[in-house]
C-alpha cells in the first residue's frame, strides 16, 4: 500500500524530527510519565506513522464496509441506514416490576428489550428454594415458571420487539418459557426475534454460573442451536460473550481471543451434530465489553470482525457470506464504574459507548451511573439511555462508516490485537482445545494474572482512577437509589405455591418423565423442555431432572 522509497524518506524525516524538534520540546516540557500504556497494559508509542503499518494491504486487511474481511463493518452503510439497537439491560424484583420498567424504557425510545435475571434464576433455582434465600430480585428479575414469563411480557408486542436474554446454564428452559408465552399471545416462533446468551464456555472461564459438567452443557447449547435453526429462524440462539471475561479482569486481547475460540468450539460441536455450517452460522452473534481505553476498544472490534470472517471462510468452509459476518452487541464496562463520585460514571459510559459505536456495534447497552451502588434507578437509567440518543442524534459519528479506518494508530492496534489473539489460539490448541484448557485452568490463570497486574498498577499509582486514587473528594454523594417492592418476595412465593397446587400435576409428571428419558439418550431435549414448560413445570423442577441425569459440575480444587 505504501511506496518503499517514500517509506525510507519518511523514516529519515522521522529520525530528524526526533533529534531536533522533539528533543528541544522535551527539554522544555518533559513528558508526564515514563511509560504510557493502554487499559490492557500494552505500551503506546508517542507517534504512529505509515512506518507502523507499512505492510498493510487495503483489499486484504481493510476492504470496504459490508465486504470481506469486514474490518470496516458488516454493513455497507452501517448507521447511516439504521441506528444500532438501543437495548438497555433491565430486570429487578418481580415480573410485575420489571414489566413496568420495560414499558417505561420503550416509551423513552429504547428499541429492544434485554432481560436481566436474578441469581437464583441464573443458577436454576426457584425463588422459594432454600439455596435462593436472600437473593430474590437483587441482580435481575425472578422467573421461576411460565406464569412469571407471561407476567413479565404482558402487553409487550413480541412480534415487533426483539429481546435479548442474559441466561446461560438454564438458557434452554428460559427460552422455552419465552417461546410458549409468545404463543399464548398469538405470536408464532418463526415471528420471534431476539438473542439468547447461552454461552456456557465463558461460565467455566470467567463468570462461574455453571450447573452441569461441560459435555452435557455443550449438548444443551447445540440442542438450542439445532432447534432454533429449524423452528425459530430469526432468533440468535447464542451470543458468544466476551463481556464477562473482560469483567473478570482480562485484557482486550484476552477478551477477544477467548471469545472467538469459544465461538469456534460451538461451531465444531454443531457441525459434529450434523448441522451444515451455513444453516446455523448466520444466526451466531457476539457480545463484547466497551472498556475505558477508547482506541484499544475500537481496534478490538475491528480485529474481531476480520478474524471471525477469515476463520469461518477458511477454517470452517462457510460459503454463505452471512456466515462470515460478526454481528455483536456491546455493553459498557460495569467493572469500570466507581462507587466514589458516581456521577463520574456518566462520563465513563459516554466514552465507552462512543467507542462501541465507532467500532461498528449492532446494539448497545449503556450502564447507569449508580450501578456500583445498586440496581439502576429510573432516573439513572434514563440518563444512560439519553447518552446513546445524544451520540446517535447530535455527535455526527453515525454519519459515516468506520471514520477512524486508515488511521495509523488504529490500524497498528488492530493488527496488534489480532496477532495476540492468534498467539492465544495456538496456545489453546497446544493444550488440546477449549475444554482441556478449561480443566487445566489456563483461561482462569491468564485472566487472574491480568487482573492482578491491573490492580498493582493502580496501587503503585501508575494508573489513575478519577475519584478513587486521583482527585478524591471526601464529601458524601447522595443520588437516588432504587428500592424494590418489599412485598414482592412474598407475592412471588405465594404465586409459586398456587401454581403447584392448581396445575395438572399428572400431565406435569408425564412431561418430566419424557424429558428424563430424552436426557438419557441423544435426542434434542428442546421439544421435551417445551412440553414441560407448557405443563407449568417450574425452572427448578426441570433443572432437577437434568441434574439427576447430567450431574453437577465442580471446578477442580487446584484452581
Amino acid at each position: 500500500m505504501y511506496d518503499r522509497k517514500k517509506l525510507e524518506e519518511l523514516h529519515q524525516a522521522l529520525e530528524k524530527w526526533e533529534e531536533t524538534k522533539l528533543q528541544q520540546t522535551q527539554a522544555r516540557f518533559p513528558e508526564r510519565r515514563d511509560q504510557f500504556i493502554t487499559t490492557s497494559s500494552e505500551p503506546i508509542e508517542r507517534l504512529y506513522t505509515p512506518l507502523d503499518v507499512q505492510d498493510l494491504d487495503y483489499a486484504g486487511d481493510l476492504g470496504f464496509p459490508g465486504e470481506y474481511p469486514f474490518t470496516r463493518g458488516v454493513h455497507p452503510t452501517l448507521h447511516r441506514s439504521k441506528l444500532w439497537t438501543m437495548r438497555m439491560f433491565a430486570g429487578f424484583g418481580t415480573a410485575e416490576e420489571t414489566n413496568k420498567r420495560f414499558k417505561y424504557l420503550l416509551d423513552q425510545g429504547q428499541t429492544g428489550l434485554s432481560i436481566a435475571f436474578d441469581l437464583p434464576t441464573l443458577m436454576g433455582f426457584d425463588t422459594d428454594a432454600p439455596e435462593a434465600l436472600g437473593e430474590f430480585g437483587k441482580c435481575g428479575v425472578a422467573v421461576s415458571s411460565l406464569q412469571d414469563m407471561e407476567i413479565l411480557l404482558e402487553d409487550i408486542p413480541l412480534d415487533k420487539v426483539s429481546t435479548s436474554m442474559t441466561i446461560n446454564s438454564p438458557a434452554a428452559i428460559i427460552w422455552a418459557m419465552y417461546i410458549v408465552a409468545a404463543e399464548k399471545q398469538g405470536v408464532q416462533p418463526d415471528q420471534l426475534r431476539g438473542t439468547l446468551q447461552n454461552d456456557i464456555l465463558k461460565e467455566y472461564i470467567a463468570q462461574k454460573e455453571y450447573i452441569f459438567p461441560p459435555e452435557p452443557s455443550m449438548r444443551l447449547v447445540v440442542d438450542t442451536i439445532d432447534y432454533g435453526t429449524s423452528t425459530v429462524p430469526q432468533w440468535n440462539t447464542i451470543s458468544i460473550s466476551g463481556y464477562h471475561i473482560r469483567e473478570a479482569g482480562s485484557t482486550a486481547a484476552q477478551e477477544l481471543a477467548f471469545t472467538l475460540v469459544d465461538g469456534m468450539e460451538y461451531v465444531r460441536w454443531s457441525i459434529e451434530r450434523g448441522l451444515t455450517v451455513d444453516a446455523f452460522a448466520p444466526r451466531l452473534s457476539f457480545f463484547f465489553n466497551a472498556h475505558n481505553d477508547f482506541f484499544e476498544e475500537i481496534a478490538k472490534y475491528r480485529a474481531a470482525r476480520r478474524i471471525w470472517g477469515r476463520e469461518m471462510r477458511e477454517t470452517f468452509g462457510a460459503r454463505d457470506q452471512r456466515s462470515w459476518l460478526m454481528r455483536f452487541h456491546t455493553q459498557t464496562a460495569g467493572v469500570s464504574l466507581t462507587a466514589q463520585q458516581p456521577e463520574n460514571n456518566i462520563v465513563r459510559v459516554a466514552i465507552q459507548a462512543l467507542a462501541a459505536v465507532l467500532g461498528g456495534t449492532q446494539s448497545l447497552h449503556t450502564n447507569s451511573m449508580d450501578e456500583a451502588l445498586a440496581l439502576p434507578s429510573e432516573h439513572a437509567v434514563t440518563i444512560a439511555l439519553r447518552t446513546q440518543q445524544i451520540i446517535a442524534e447530535e455527535s455526527g459519528v453515525a454519519n459515516t462508516v468506520d471514520p477512524l479506518g486508515g488511521a495509523f494508530f488504529i490500524e497498528n492496534q488492530t493488527n496488534r490485537i489480532e496477532a495476540q489473539a492468534y498467539d492465544y489460539f495456538q496456545r489453546i490448541e497446544d493444550l488440546g482445545g477449549v475444554l482441556p484448557a478449561i480443566e487445566k485452568g489456563f483461561f482462569q490463570s491468564e485472566i487472574s494474572d491480568a487482573a492482578y497486574r491491573y490492580q498493582r498498577e493502580i496501587d503503585a499509582d501508575q494508573r489513575h482512577i478519577v475519584g478513587v486514587n486521583a482527585y478524591q473528594d471526601k464529601k458524601p454523594y447522595e443520588i437516588p437509589i432504587l428500592s424494590m417492592d418489599p412485598s414482592g418476595y412474598k407475592r412471588q412465593v405465594d404465586r409459586l405455591a398456587d401454581l403447584r397446587r392448581e396445575r395438572d400435576n399428572g400431565r406435569l409428571g408425564q412431561t418430566l418423565d419424557s424429558l428424563r428419558i430424552a436426557c438419557q439418550g441423544t435426542e434434542n431435549t428442546m421439544p421435551y423442555i417445551m412440553e414441560a414448560v407448557r405443563a407449568y413445570a417450574t425452572l427448578g423442577e426441570i433443572i432437577g431432572v437434568m441434574k439427576d441425569e447430567f450431574g453437577i459440575y465442580q471446578e477442580p480444587t487446584w484452581i
